[in-house]
């Protein structure tokens, strides 16, 4: 759906009349192409500092940015007049005090302003609490409140997001340079203000970085319109065979996209006890193995808890949560190493939302779910994560009347909803090899927005 505030504040009197009001300035943000990958990952310059103590592992992560044919310098005076930077990255993986901040906190200050526009600010930094001394979990905390106060600061498209590894893992792991890519590019354009942590060094280098699924099977539930049409759309550019799944009422959009990307369409109600059984039957038949589950499918039955009925709160759970974790003692079983499980929350699961009472609790009990079925797959070398969505622009979203859906486009950083595709990038992040060190997190696509942590 199109944001007609966006349209009129991108340029000229409008725009000019916005900045002397005072009112919201968003601007278009820098996006993939679902359908191509042809695009410069950063859009100039990328300027690597560290708190001094952290210098090694700078060094070996302008050396990976480097081979990914960047423009790297390491001194800030190095940028030519009128250039501006494409991105920053700052490494305090060594940092043992807060005071070792103020350093590169102050340098990077001095930069921002010759910030390119849609530029990227990425702190890499250790997980506090694998930290046991006091002084070295106070500065691995702060750089989580830095960075999220520094992503409200930012402007022009600009976001600020963070690696966060935990203590064992190398900066060079694939998972670690993986998030790293993923949180330089215009995949992440709709995350901004969070953190990817990576709890292991597991994870697989892709041969060619625009198609890391190449070879890879996913199954993706809800497919046949929105957010699910464009998961089914990214996933197979990123080289990934996909069978798309819909309840028979959708068939007509299903076959449209899955015919759109060669794919596979079953038409199927996954609260029928036996979907899971159904889907892989479908999947070896036609593929031979099952790499990538997507659970996307999902309804709203929204309405205050004094007035909700059995059949909205009941419907809602058996579609958005109830039906996964069923699907999952099947899928679990099935997956092997390379094995992603990826599931659809939102951020009503983690700050909640009036009227939704029943889909917060469904979503939320994603969350835990996923949390809770990470370890498990793990014994076999597969992952489980989930994906938060705030407000995106999506046919259900249009029916929210038009001030409250004002009101919830301009409730995040980036002063705007968010598309299917910045969804669909994040999801196909977590399927890649390279985030096999990523599990058990739930990533926010959001734009930072202003509710929750």
């Amino acid at each position: 759906m199109s944001d007609r505030y966006l349209d009129l504040v991108s340029g000229g009197p409008g725009r000019s009349a916005a900045k002397k009001l005072g009112l919201p300035q968003p601007v278009r943000l820098r996006r993939t192409d679902p359908a191509s990958v042809d695009q410069p990952l950063v859009p100039g310059p990328v300027l690597v500092l560290d708190d001094g103590v952290s210098q090694r592992a700078a060094d070996e992560l302008a050396e990976t940015l480097l081979g990914w044919d960047l423009d790297v310098r390491r001194d800030p005076q190095e940028l030519a007049k009128g250039r501006r930077w494409g991105a920053v990255v700052l490494v305090l993986t060594e940092a043992t005090s807060p005071a070792d901040l103020a350093g590169p906190a102050l340098t990077l200050g001095g930069v921002l302003r010759r910030l390119a526009p849609g530029g990227r600010v990425v702190t890499v930094s250790r997980r506090a609490d694998d930290a046991g001394e006091p002084a070295v979990v106070a500065v691995r905390q702060g750089v989580d409140g830095f960075l999220r106060s520094l992503a409200k600061e930012l402007r022009a498209g600009a976001t600020a997001n963070g690696v966060v590894l935990a203590q064992d893992v190398p900066v060079g792991a694939p998972s670690a340079v993986g998030a790293l890519r993923f949180l330089l590019s215009a995949r992440s354009a709709f995350v901004d203000g969070q953190p990817v942590h990576v709890t292991s060094a597991d994870g697989v280098t892709p041969a060619d970085w625009t198609r890391p699924l190449e070879g890879m099977v996913a199954v993706v539930t809800g497919a046949a319109r929105g957010i699910g049409a464009a998961i089914v759309s990214v996933l197979a550019r990123d080289g990934a065979r996909v069978v798309g799944v819909d309840v028979p009422a959708a068939g007509d959009a299903l076959s449209r996209v899955m015919n759109e990307v060669r794919g596979s369409a079953l038409q199927l109600d996954i609260t029928a006890e036996d979907a899971a059984d159904r889907i892989l039957a479908h999947v070896r038949e036609r593929y031979g193995r099952l790499d990538v589950v997507v659970h996307n499918a999902g309804i709203l039955r929204d309405k205050l808890l004094a007035n909700m009925t059995d059949d909205r709160w009941n419907d809602l759970l058996a579609v958005n949560v109830l039906a996964p974790l069923r699907m999952n003692e099947t899928f679990a079983e099935e997956l092997g190493a390379g094995g992603r499980i990826i599931s659809l929350a939102s951020t009503s699961g983690i700050a909640g939302n009036r009227g939704q009472t029943n889909y917060a609790a469904a979503k939320a009990g994603i969350i835990g779910m996923t949390r809770a079925l990470a370890p498990v797959v793990a014994a076999s070398g597969a992952t489980a994560n989930a994906v938060a969505p705030g407000f995106i622009e999506t046919d259900m979203t249009a029916k929210i009347p038009p001030l409250p859906r004002q009101v919830a486009r301009r409730a995040n950083s980036l002063q705007q909803g968010g598309r299917p595709v910045d969804v669909a990038e994040a999801i196909a992040f977590l399927a890649s090899p390279q985030a096999g060190g990523v599990n058990g997190q739930t990533l926010r696509v959001c734009g930072q927005n202003l509710v929750g942590q």
